[in-house]
């Protein structure tokens, strides 16, 4: 049976970007040795870190003074490296969610942070509007896509102060105007690579202003200095990304990217609203692209388990819903397929037939 991967990370990957990886694994570049082996001081190794840094460059348009590294850590040790690194004495943030949270958390042992507006009031399942930035602070973080609430600021923000956004789960699903932001960084395992890199991408000219001591591994001018090769770095992940990226090159880049997530949400969203099992959980004009959740109607709750484990027989992976929304979750990331959300639009069809 075909398997479809709508899992929200660690996530699907174009199959060609696995076999080239797994390729690489068992020898890299007629070496002799696998790519989980060489060193990562190798003269072959560096025109990866290279091409992988050209590449993101590229497709993404980033102007001058930018550096873009690849780090360790995960987005979670970017919510502590960035007010480490910019928060001098206050910064704002745009509470939507979970991992807004846990950021807002770790600037806090930094300095005054500032809640400039928040949808936990109903669960995050709407982008807070009509709020003001602070012109007072040392910048505006924001989170651009809520993997877990499905909801997603898809244009980029206009603020009278430096924007930091975390991109974790829709970087490189559209084409993004860099210049508006100071940092931009996510965990790779959404839209980039497996799991094991993270991508952060700064104005160099905004460091060293900290009023504080900055631990070797926690100070973002180290890794820029090094060119991300400080420590060694996460070698098969950052080869994966480079190969995520010469396909993301291959099939279009960003502009097309973005009109295919369009055309896999559309889908989606379609039948969601049109069959009479299904309502999706979040404000219309916020609902993620990327993160397609929606849960049972009220009156066919009891059917939530028999639909997971009808899809599930049907192919359908990683469609359970997070626990604090419960429901259902349809991550549709880059390499996820026309075929795939038709297959599940197909079994969602089905079982509305059946009840």
């Amino acid at each position: 049976m075909k398997k479809y991967n709508f899992n929200a990370g660690p996530s699907m990957l174009p199959r060609e970007v696995i076999e080239n990886t797994a390729k690489q694994c068992l020898e890299f570049q007629d070496t002799g040795l696998s790519l989980m082996e060489i060193s990562h001081r190798a003269k072959y190794f560096q025109p990866v870190l290279d091409e992988a840094e050209a590449l993101i460059k590229e497709l993404l348009e980033i102007p001058e003074g930018y550096s873009v590294l690849f780090l360790g850590g995960g987005a979670s040790l970017e919510f502590c490296m960035l007010p480490y690194n910019f928060l001098i004495k206050k910064a704002a943030y745009l509470n939507t969610g979970v991992w807004a949270k846990k950021a807002m958390k770790e600037a806090k042992l930094f300095g005054e942070v500032v809640e400039v507006a928040s949808s936990a009031d109903a669960n995050y399942t709407y982008i807070p509007k009509d709020w003001t930035c602070p012109t007072d602070v040392d910048y505006l973080h924001v989170t651009s896509n809520n993997t877990i609430y499905g909801t997603e600021i898809r244009k980029d923000l206009d603020v009278p102060v430096p924007m930091i956004c975390d991109m974790s789960s829709d970087i490189f699903s559209r084409p993004i105007d860099v210049a508006k932001y100071d940092v931009i960084y996510g965990g790779a395992q959404k839209n980039l690579a497996m799991a094991g890199v993270t991508l952060v991408i700064l104005k160099t000219d905004k460091l060293g202003f900290a009023p504080r001591e900055i631990p070797t591994m926690l100070d973002y001018r180290t890794h820029v200095e090094k060119g991300s090769m400080f420590n060694t770095p996460p070698v098969v992940p950052i080869y994966s990304a480079l190969e995520t990226l010469r396909w993301l090159k291959a099939n279009g880049g960003m502009v097309a990217m973005d009109k295919l997530a369009k055309e896999r949400a559309e889908i989606v969203y379609n039948e969601i609203d049109r069959n009479k099992l299904f309502r999706g959980t979040v404000a219309e004009e916020d609902r993620s692209l990327m993160n397609i959740c929606f849960v049972m109607n009220d009156e066919y709750k009891e059917l939530e388990k028999p639909f997971f484990d009808f899809a599930t027989e049907r192919g359908m992976v990683g469609i359970k819903g997070h626990r604090s929304v419960g429901g259902f979750r349809a991550s549709c990331y880059n390499a996820q397929t026309i075929e795939g959300v038709e297959a599940l639009v197909k079994c969602m069809k089905e079982f509305e037939a059946n009840h």
